[in-house]
């Protein structure tokens, strides 16, 4: 099948765009692999530090070194249900190392933080940043110089994006990544989204809503809604990052813990000395990014990874713009229906056919490079179009994904999609750009034309929800959210209570330059709003009662105000002190002071190197409506 033209163009004006700093980056990685395996260049004390506490067995391997060292990297902590998994793997890891005639080393941890846990708490103003600690971290356990190739053990929200910016700066090392599973179903989400309203209008106490949280959230593994941590797993699939149909097999399974072992395996096979060395930065190119974005189209992913893949796409010396979202979106059908987008969970994705199905429709309908390198070999793509399952003898084995009858309410295929474009709007106006997730959004209510009602905080929209003054028309406007200001928080308290009042037929929006989770659904929410206010942007001069059109299907933004009154409104100044101190805050604060816009990712890194280029000021038009810096867009 010929490659879709829209997607053609778009990898191209990627590519073109980043020549420069593509070239660079690919030069930085032919420079590290012309001197061959790192660690026999080290002299002998680093070397007798490096295995010193290794098994004698090892010992031995290391000293010699005639056979590969593999790095493991691990976010595993026992808190977090997603993360509690890997404590089993290293060992998993080291002993198929072993029978491939290798050696694996822990060579560090990475922070992992939940958002379910940090939502509408002070510590959620780390969230995004960890981001970036976690890449630090990643870039200090493989600083060591003593690996071959590594295997990155991680799954949610921000500790996939950090590992793979932090496992990009090692551009000549190959890398997989290993996941460790969804949880188990629990309670439907529909019946989960009921109870909070209920909580959220009084009707249930804490008890009733702490019974059902605990009966979703219920034992090892990922949560099963489709947010941003699966859809991690779904990028590391169509990215050519895990070995095919990984993601989404249980923890603490005989299936899960051989997919373990064989990625150990595969690792001695693609490293610096294996036969088919492929390090990670040719792995990840203009193509593989570009399939990225639709895939995270096609399934109805995470709005946050509009910030994640650009800093992904940095790391590897790649420039994208929320343009290459946008008209992405437009061509690419929405193939999944998994919740916020639908009542299925992960599980019943999988079970449906998963990444299999999907990769397989993309690839017939031309709107996936199929032809890109993967951690699976040769095959390219199409290896991604096969499960994995256990044999009669117990051994690891892949098959097709039979498309011919899925599960109409969960899967569709490309001739017959659940809508034609990929659910992810730009939007754009005199207010700034933004994005809005509509899949999850019924047509009715992705246009919404209302008086503003500003507030600076989460907790003063829920605390005038609380007091009965938002039953009514009204754009809630949220602002002082951005990387700057205060680390751009998730949102995610506001979903329950603005559903309550769309449900009793108010017309409500929410504008924002903060963040809303992977798990936000069926309210209109123009989200990441840049420039942020604390940048200079326009949303800072909203007021109570300016109208406001948020319009999901048109792609506009805009304050309805006479342009000379725009022009001459000073912008709000907000009182960040509270973000400035408690919970660690103090020692991001050279995060806030370097993050650079949303459009950009946020990045913290390399800020001075980045700062001015591809900037939302340099964006081409969105569809037709130009940006102004004042007044109404036109």
């Amino acid at each position: 099948m010929s490659l879709h033209p829209v997607l053609q163009a778009v990898t191209d004006r990627i590519r073109s765009r980043s020549a420069t700093q593509r070239a660079d980056y690919l030069s930085r990685l032919e420079r590290a692999r012309a001197k061959g395996p790192i660690r026999r260049a080290l002299g002998c004390t680093n070397l007798a530090h490096g295995y010193a506490a290794a098994p004698a067995g090892d010992k031995i391997m290391l000293r010699e070194l005639r056979r590969p060292n593999l790095a493991i990297v691990s976010s595993y902590n026992d808190m977090l249900s997603a993360h509690q998994p890997f404590e089993r793997f290293p060992a998993l890891i080291k002993q198929a190392a072993r029978e491939a005639g290798a050696t694996a080393q822990f060579a560090g941890g990475v922070p992992a933080m939940c958002d379910g846990v940090t939502q509408g708490e002070p510590g959620m103003e780390l969230s995004l940043f960890s981001r970036d600690v976690i890449a630090l971290s990643t870039a200090v356990a493989l600083s060591h110089n003593m690996f071959d190739a590594a295997l990155c053990l991680g799954i949610c929200d921000k500790i996939v994006p950090g590992l793979l910016i932090g496992a990009l700066q090692f551009s000549h090392l190959p890398t997989i990544f290993v996941p460790g599973g969804p949880m188990p179903s629990g309670i439907s989400n529909d019946e989960k989204a009921r109870v909070r309203q209920r909580f959220a209008k009084g009707e249930v106490g804490r008890d009733a809503l702490l019974e059902s949280e605990e009966k979703s959230y219920h034992s090892a593994g990922t949560c099963t809604f489709y947010g941003t941590a699966n859809s991690n797993q779904m990028l590391m699939e169509v990215m050519g990052l895990h070995l095919p149909g990984a993601a989404f097999v249980h923890p603490q399974t005989p299936l899960r813990d051989a997919l373990t072992a064989a990625a150990a395996k595969r690792a001695v096979e693609i490293g610096a000395e294996g036969a088919e060395y492929t390090p990670i930065g040719h792995v990840v190119d203009e193509r593989t990014i570009a399939n990225a974005i639709v895939g995270l189209l096609a399934t109805g992913g995470s709005t946050n990874h509009t910030i994640h893949l650009v800093a992904i796409a940095r790391a590897a010396g790649i420039v994208i713009n929320w343009d290459d979202f946008g008209d992405l979106s437009d061509v690419v059908p929405l193939l999944a229906r998994v919740y916020p987008n639908g009542k299925a969970d992960v599980n019943h994705f999988q079970s449906a056919g998963g990444m299999g199905h999907v990769i397989g429709e993309l690839l017939d309908v031309g709107l996936l490079h199929g032809d890109t390198l993967t951690v699976a070999g040769t095959g390219g793509l199409a290896r991604y179009c096969q499960q994995p399952q256990l044999d009669d003898a117990g051994r690891l084995a892949w098959r097709d994904v039979s498309r011919a009858n899925p599960d109409a309410s969960v899967l569709a295929p490309a001739w017959a999609p659940f809508s034609p474009d990929g659910g992810l709007k730009l939007l754009g106006g005199n207010l700034g750009r933004a994005v809005i997730k509509t899949s999850a959004v019924k047509p009715e209510h992705r246009v919404v034309q209302a008086p503003a009602r500003v507030f600076d905080t989460q907790e003063a929209v829920m605390a005038a929800f609380d007091r009965g003054e938002l039953h009514r028309d009204f754009v809630a406007v949220v602002r002082f959210q951005g990387p700057r200001a205060n680390g751009m928080p998730e949102l995610h308290k506001l979903t329950p209570l603005l559903g309550v009042l769309q449900d009793q037929g108010f017309r409500v929006a929410l504008v924002t330059d903060g963040r809303m989770s992977g798990a936000s659904g069926k309210v209109a929410a123009a989200i990441h709003v840049t420039p942020e206010c604390l940048a200079g942007g326009p949303l800072a001069r909203v007021r109570d009662g300016d109208l406001l059109v948020l319009d999901g299907e048109r792609g506009l933004l805009e304050a309805r105000v006479d342009a000379a009154e725009w022009q001459a409104r000073q912008p709000a100044v907000a009182d960040l002190g509270a973000s400035q101190h408690g919970m660690g805050r103090e020692l991001f604060a050279a995060f806030r002071a370097n993050a650079l816009g949303a459009e950009e990712g946020a990045i913290t890194f390399q800020a001075a190197e980045l700062a001015g280029t591809a900037r939302v000021a340099d964006a081409a038009p969105l569809h037709g409506h130009f940006v102004f810096s004042e007044g109404v867009s036109a």
